[in-house]
């Protein structure tokens, strides 16, 4: 439900209260990769890239520790695009 209002705020640019739902639902599952991969776009967006790659990192650390593949690649996609200015 959390990650749902936090997508919902962010498709219609109330990004701090999508970044709230985001930062809670990480407060309370920090293993929903999907998150990370998602606040941090909304972090870049907003100009805000020392706080995206933190939190790409952090999804990265979290998606190799549960192993999930398909989330790490995604992150480490995006993380490589945001440092290289793509």
């Amino acid at each position: 439900m959390l990650f749902a209002l936090a997508k919902e705020y962010q498709n219609i640019h109330e990004t701090e209260k999508a970044k709230q739902y985001y930062e809670a639902l990480l407060t309370t599952d920090e293993n929903y990769v999907g998150a990370y991969y998602h606040l941090g776009g909304l972090l870049a967006d907003e100009g805000l890239e020392d706080q995206a790659l933190e939190v790409y990192t952090k999804g990265i650390n979290i998606a190799t520790a549960i192993k999930d593949l398909h989330a790490l690649a995604e992150l480490k996609s995006a993380k490589l695009n945001l440092e290289l200015g793509l």
